[in-house]
């Protein structure tokens, strides 16, 4: 099916059904216990369908490029930021099937109205786009009387050793993640849905991101990062439903009364992390090995030889000292070391110009979806902060916390789902 005949399709305004009848997509049911993830025939066209158990975007096999905002709101009316909620969800699925943001939204208004797609992505099929929804603490605050519905983990995070925050890139009411193998049709998807929310939000902060930094499925290679080392080799993956359950998905238990939209959701944690790159490169390899506790070109852990080789922390070396040092990277991240700490990594690398001073502003934008980001991310980090040989290379400039819902059913909207 070619763009054309995509936005033909959608351009009667028509429901989920009718886009999900015309792409083809079936939705696995599953056994208990299973990410109930939607499956599709994703042809060149390239569809990840919007709606199902799980929103897309998490799971959702990394795509190459990201385009983030988080967005305060505006305005205290409660009908207004409902309203935008639900015109959002219509934009947002429409977009994911590669039609324009509204039925004829590029010119089909005629030369009089303002259009209602901006258009740069009008001939683009969507790339695998997913469009991801969060919360953050600060929506639950009594202007629109969500306080009884703040689920009891979306609370700050703590400031961490070595923290540079700025406040600035950090925080937000709402956060929209846009994820393609396409950067203007990510770029189109939250410029977009941006556009619609004028009056209602104004961006806070927003981030572009190139580079997949980790592996969400089996199926990818592992990236490497802007210090040319894979990352993400342990990853959790999608295929293991198990360790998604027990790590990503946050239960009905943990969410009990008014706070229950969220169950079958995840948290979003975001860290913009600069990366002292001119530093990094003039460090020699054998340091910047066991900085990171892996060799650099095929990711194998020190004293290994292949990426997927299980790190063996006991093992010495010929000095007597551990292979892999007691301040590596991968030895304080790891699970063992973490009382069986695991999260699901889906971050980006960044190039944000210079800094000013003749240094490139570039680094790694660390986002992580987790069952409870106090229990999972605060002790991880924390042990980084504490020991890390790394902090002398990085420091984090931008941090936030998200709750993500489940995803939608087919007559379900982002609007009925946080307010009813």
């Amino acid at each position: 099916m070619n763009g054309s005949t995509r936005r033909a399709v959608l351009a009667t305004g028509a429901g989920a059904a009718l886009a999900t009848a015309a792409a083809g997509l079936t939705y696995a049911a599953g056994p208990a216990g299973a990410t109930g993830t939607p499956q599709a025939d994703v042809g060149d066209d390239g569809i990840v369908p919007f709606r199902g158990e799980r929103q897309a975007g998490i799971t959702t096999a990394a795509q190459d490029r990201l385009h983030l905002v988080a967005l305060d709101v505006v305005t205290d009316d409660r009908d207004a930021l409902r309203d935008l909620l639900t015109r959002w969800t219509t934009a947002a699925e429409r977009m994911t099937f590669g039609a324009e943001a509204a039925p004829g939204g590029v010119v089909g208004g005629g030369p009089w109205k303002v259009p209602q797609d901006t258009g740069e992505a009008y001939d683009l099929a969507p790339g695998h786009l997913t469009v991801t929804i969060g919360y953050g603490a600060s929506l639950f605050d009594d202007r629109f009387g969500l306080a009884d519905r703040k689920p009891e983990a979306l609370r700050e995070l703590p400031a961490f050793l070595g923290d540079d925050l700025d406040p600035a890139r950090s925080g937000g009411d709402i956060v929209i993640q846009a994820c393609s193998d396409d950067p203007q049709v990510a770029v189109h998807a939250v410029r977009n849905l941006v556009r619609l929310g004028f009056g209602v939000v104004a961006v806070r902060w927003s981030q572009l991101g190139f580079g997949r930094t980790s592996s969400t499925s089996q199926s990818q290679v592992t990236p490497r990062n802007m210090f040319g080392f894979k990352d993400g080799t342990a990853n959790l993956k999608s295929e293991d439903t198990a360790a998604l359950d027990e790590h990503v998905w946050v239960a009905p238990s943990d969410v009990p009364g008014a706070a229950g939209w969220l169950a079958g959701g995840s948290y979003l944690v975001a860290r913009r992390i600069r990366m002292h790159i001119e530093i990094w490169d003039r460090t020699p390899l054998m340091e910047q090995e066991q900085i990171v506790g892996r060799d650099k070109k095929v990711g194998a852990p020190l004293g290994g030889s292949g990426e997927f080789d299980e790190l063996d922390f006991a093992k010495k070396g010929t000095d007597g000292e551990p292979r892999i040092p007691v301040t590596a990277h991968v030895r304080l991240a790891h699970h063992s070391n973490l009382d069986g700490v695991r999260i699901l990594r889906r971050g980006y690398n960044f190039t944000d110009g210079t800094d000013g001073q003749g240094h490139l502003d570039a680094g790694l934008f660390f986002l992580a979806f987790m069952r409870d980001a106090h229990r999972q991310f605060v002790p991880m980090q924390r042990a980084l902060a504490g020991s890390d040989v790394m902090n002398e290379y990085i420091e984090h400039t931008g941090s936030a916390l998200f709750a993500c819902p489940p995803g939608l059913g087919a007559d379900d909207d982002w609007g009925s789902q946080l307010f009813t």
